[in-house]
Formats: structure tokens, sequence, C-alpha cells
């Protein structure tokens, strides 16, 4: 049609008037430029979500250090999460040690109830003893319910105690779509529930809080030595996290399955300084839980891009009026970090310091003095406080007195 010539127009009644072919080309060339133009602006800048082909009814992709969510599907629908419960009790396990509350060497007796638990175990018998240590093995390789429930005891006195603390953290960290009945997810009951979203909240504070636990989730076979009254035996721990195999960038994290949770597992990977956590939840089969991962995780390498300032600068003090000290160091409160999926240079990221030129006293070590603030082709993606690294308290009359005194002799 555009390529031939138009048909003559009466415009008047008398006068006829054909448009050439390439005059018109022009014009519609010039009206598609236009509109181009107009849908080029409107979405620049906006992220393009493509379509991650997953089969999974719930998902989630997030980047660990920023939190930020790449992609999702009903990640707050709440289902049944099996044996991934163990990412809380991993966790609650790692603070109790680094609140000095148990250690690694602590030796953990295994009770009737712990030796009890039937489903994924590693067959620990009552009134075995291991180390907390050898504990934690069994549960991120082997995800023994029976050694959750052993460490939920030595940690909390019992399980029911135990599970108090977990739904107890689970409101802390935001989790309004989890309530926990167990602490290895062996349960079937409707009151025991998570959501993909969730689940990514509780691994993030995991992994990012406690990255010595991976040095147990990247753990592929391991041999551990049963010391009951029936004798010595060995035992190899084989991890259920099949990825570690299959995909060179995996680092965790847990896996989970029952009838009615179906297939669960919160991946964890790292590639070039990117550090992605996968949720998987309600997947068929074994083999689709895994291949959803791994689509999800290769599509957050594919679009994700970070820019870091460490904000190692030293930064000039502030001059303070009316204190006992003249200036006050200043010092950012951290680093900053910004999750590119859009596909921006990030080389064109400016930082711009926002601070009074005198602040009065008093000044409060770690009070807020200003802002760092970061733009992006004119929008602003975040910002970092400038605190004050000391405290300048306010002078009195005998402080100016004494610098009159210092004064004159100097």
């Amino acid at each position: 049609m555009f390529g031939k010539r138009l048909p003559c127009i009466n415009l008047t009644g008398s006068r006829r008037i054909a448009m050439p072919s390439a005059a018109f080309r022009r014009v519609r060339g010039i009206l598609w430029a236009m509109a181009m133009a107009l849908i080029l602006s409107f979405f620049h800048g906006v992220p393009v979500m493509a379509n991650v082909a997953v089969s999974s009814p719930s998902v989630i992709l997030i980047e660990s250090s920023t939190g930020e969510v790449i992609y999702e599907i009903n990640s707050t629908e709440r289902r049944s999460p099996a044996s991934i419960t163990k990412i809380m009790t991993l966790l609650l396990t790692f603070e109790a040690i680094e609140s000095g509350k148990v250690s690694l060497t602590d030796q953990v007796v295994t009770s009737e109830h712990a030796s009890s638990m039937g489903g994924s175990q590693v067959y620990l018998a009552q009134g075995e003893v291991q180390t907390l240590d050898t504990m934690i093995k069994c549960i991120a390789v082997s995800s023994g319910n029976d050694a959750s429930v052993a460490v939920a005891e030595h940690i909390a006195g019992s399980e029911e105690a135990f599970v108090a603390l977990m739904n107890e953290k689970a409101q802390k960290l935001g989790m309004a779509d989890t309530h926990f009945e167990d602490c290895c997810g062996l349960s079937d009951s409707d009151n025991h529930y998570t959501s993909a979203r969730d689940v990514a909240v509780m691994s993030r504070e995991l992994t990012v809080n406690h990255p010595e636990v991976f040095n147990y989730t990247k753990i592929w076979m391991e041999d551990i030595t049963h010391e009951t009254r029936q004798g010595t035996s060995s035992f190899t721990l084989s991890s259920t996290n099949k990825l570690l195999k299959q995909y060179q960038w995996a680092t965790g994290l847990k896996t989970g399955s029952t009838s009615k949770a179906k297939y669960c597992f919160s991946a964890t990977a790292s590639k070039d300084g990117i550090d992605l956590i996968a949720v998987v939840m309600g997947a068929p089969d074994y083999k689709t839980r895994f291949g959803d991962a791994q689509a999800l995780l290769t599509y957050g390498f594919n679009v994700c891009n970070i820019y870091i300032d460490e904000n190692q600068d030293a930064l000039a003090p502030l001059p303070v009026e009316g204190g006992t000290a003249e200036e006050a160091a200043i010092e950012y409160q951290g680093e900053f970090r910004y999750l590119d999926i859009a596909g921006n240079d990030l080389s064109a990221v400016e930082k711009v310091m926002e601070l009074p030129e005198t602040v009065q006293a008093p000044v409060e070590k770690g009070a807020e003095a200003g802002r760092a603030r970061y733009f992006l082709n004119g929008t602003e993606i975040g910002s970092v406080p400038l605190v004050y690294a000391e405290d300048v308290e306010k002078a009195r009359y005998t402080d100016y007195l004494r610098k009159v005194v210092e004064g004159f002799f100097l």
C-alpha cells in the first residue's frame, strides 16, 4: 500500500491533486520517526521484564546485597514449605553461635523425640552425641529432620520453644505470610506455611549476615561417624541440592519436598560479584524445581549490573559554632549499592554531597550531618547518610575563658 501511488482526491469538486509516492514516503518516514521517538522517551530507563520460562506456580528472584526483586510470580502466595523450613532453623542456629549461646564444638545429644523423626534423616540414634558442627552439616547437606530437632532442643530446650523463636524471628523480619509449626518442615498442617517472598527474606538474612553457612551448603558429599551402643559406623551425607553439580555458580541453599508442598527450592548463586537468591515453590517434580531455579538465576546474571561505592574516601570536617571544638569529623554511614536491570550505563552515576557550611553545637556522634546523593540520568537513585564521627559539646563560659587564656599565652 505504502509503495503505491495514492488515488486522486477531489478537494473542492473542481481541482484534482495527486500526491506522489516519494513525497508520501517522506511524510510517512517523518511520522514514523516521531512515533518511535515518543515511544522510546516513554520507555527510557524502564526495565524490560522478560517472561522467564518457568513452570512452577510461585517463584521469586532477588539480588542478595540490595534485596531488590528482579522477577516474581505469585510470590506472596502461602504454600507449604517442606524442608526449606530449615532455612529458619539454620538462621537461628547461626545467631545462637554468634551470640555465644552455643558453639560449634558443643556436644548435641539426640533425644528420643529427635531420633523418631521420619522423612529425610541421617539416622541418629537416641542418646547419640554429635558436635553442633556435624549436626549443621546433617541439616544443610542431607536435610536431616532428626538433626534439626536435636539442634532445636539443644538451643531452646524443646522443639516447641524453638518453633516459638522461629515465629518470633519471622515477625521481626516482616514475613507476613509465614507461620511455623515445626523446625524441619515435616508437618503437613495447614497452619505451617510460608511464601516464596518470605523464603527469600529469611534466605537473605541467613546468607548475608552468616556467610559461613556456605561452608556447609557447598558440600556435595561428606562422611560422618555414628557412635552408639551398637558400635561405630560411617554414614555418607549426600547433598539434596543437585544444582551444585549442574550449575557452576551455585552456592546453596536448601531443598524441600512433601506430597503437599510438592518440590521447593531456595537456590543461591554467585557470579562476578553478584549474589542471587531464586526461590521456587510448588514445582511438579524435582527436575522442574532445579530447571526453574537455574532459569531464574541465569536470567538474573544476564540482566543485573551493580553500582558500588564503598565510600572509603576521607571527608573534610565540618566547622562547629559554639562548641568545645572548632570542627567535627564526619564519615559515611556505609557503602552505597544500586542494582540496575535496565541496561543503563552506570559509569554515568553522579554523587552529590549535601552538607551545611557550619553546624551549631552540640554535635552527637552518629547523628546525621548530611547526605551523599546519587543520580543517574538526572534521577536520584539513592543516598547514604553522612554522620558525625565524634561528639562536640556546647561550649560553656569556662570553655570560652580557657580559650582566651590559651590564646594570650600563645
